[in-house]
C-alpha cells in the first residue's frame, strides 16, 4: 500500500499484520488466528499475539455489569457504624467527605480518585469503545478513547482499588466498630469484573475494525451482520 509523504513523495507503508516482538524486536508478519490461538516469536518464543474467543461480546457483558455494581457500590452504604449504642451507615462518598472534614485531605483525595473518579472514568471509556466497535466500520474517535483507557488503565488497577478500600476500614474502625453493608459486597463483586475486564479485552480486534484517520475502511473482518465489511483499505 502506498502512502504520501508530507514533501508528496509516494512512500510505502508497512503491511498491518507486521509487528516487532517486544522480547528480541525481531519484524514478523501476524498470520490470521483463530479464536483462542497464539502467535509465538520465531526466534525467541515469545508471544506475540493472542486471539481471544468473542472478546468483545465479554468485555461489554462484563463492563455493564461493572457499571451496575459501581453504581450500587457508590449509592448503598458501605458499611455501618456502631459507637455508644448509636448505629449510622456510610457510603464511600461520604467517608471520603468525612476524612476532609477530619483534616485527612491527602487521604480523602487518594480514596475519592481511587475508588470513585478512576474505576468510573475506565468503565465509561470502555463502555464507549466497546460499544463503537460493534459497528463497522468503527469511528476513529474509538481509537482514541481506546488509547486514552490504556493510559488511564494504571489508575483504575485492582490494586489500587483495594489500597483505597482497605485505607477507609482501617480509618473508621478507629472510630467505631463496623458492620458491612450492601455497598461493601458490590465493591467485592466490582474488584473482580474490572480484572476480568482487562482478561477478557483483546484491544486489538478493536483496532482492526477502527477506520483509518484518512477515511480509509479497515482490512475486511468477520462482523456478524455488517454491511460492507467487504471493503479494506488501500
Amino acid at each position: 500500500m502506498l502512502a504520501k509523504s508530507r514533501e508528496g513523495d509516494p512512500v510505502r507503508s508497512l503491511p498491518e499484520n507486521l509487528i516487532a516482538c517486544p522480547d528480541c524486536d525481531l519484524l514478523q508478519r501476524i498470520p490470521p488466528l483463530r479464536p483462542g490461538g497464539r502467535a509465538r516469536c520465531p526466534r525467541c518464543g515469545k508471544v506475540v499475539a493472542v486471539r481471544k474467543p468473542e472478546s468483545l461480546e465479554r468485555t461489554l457483558a462484563l463492563t455493564v455489569a461493572a457499571a451496575i455494581a459501581f453504581i450500587v457500590a457508590n449509592v448503598m452504604p458501605l458499611m455501618g457504624l456502631s459507637a455508644v449504642g448509636r448505629t449510622a451507615s456510610t457510603t464511600i462518598i461520604s467517608g471520603a467527605q468525612e476524612m476532609w472534614v477530619q483534616g485527612e485531605r491527602i487521604t480523602a483525595l487518594l480514596v475519592g480518585f481511587c475508588v470513585v473518579v478512576a474505576p468510573a472514568v475506565q468503565i465509561g471509556f470502555m463502555l464507549a469503545v466497546l460499544l463503537a466497535a460493534r459497528r463497522f466500520p468503527a469511528p476513529s474517535w474509538a481509537g482514541t478513547l481506546l488509547r486514552w483507557a490504556e493510559m488511564h488503565q494504571p489508575w483504575a488497577m485492582v490494586e489500587v482499588m483495594m489500597l483505597g478500600i482497605l485505607v477507609s476500614l482501617v480509618k473508621i474502625a478507629e472510630l467505631a466498630a463496623v458492620i458491612p453493608g450492601v455497598g461493601m459486597f458490590a465493591v467485592g463483586a466490582l474488584i473482580f469484573l474490572l480484572a476480568a475486564m482487562m482478561v477478557t479485552f483483546d484491544p486489538g480486534e478493536v483496532w482492526e475494525r477502527v477506520r483509518w484517520a484518512n477515511g480509509e475502511w479497515p482490512r475486511a473482518v468477520s462482523v456478524p451482520g455488517a454491511t460492507g465489511a467487504g471493503k479494506a483499505g488501500g
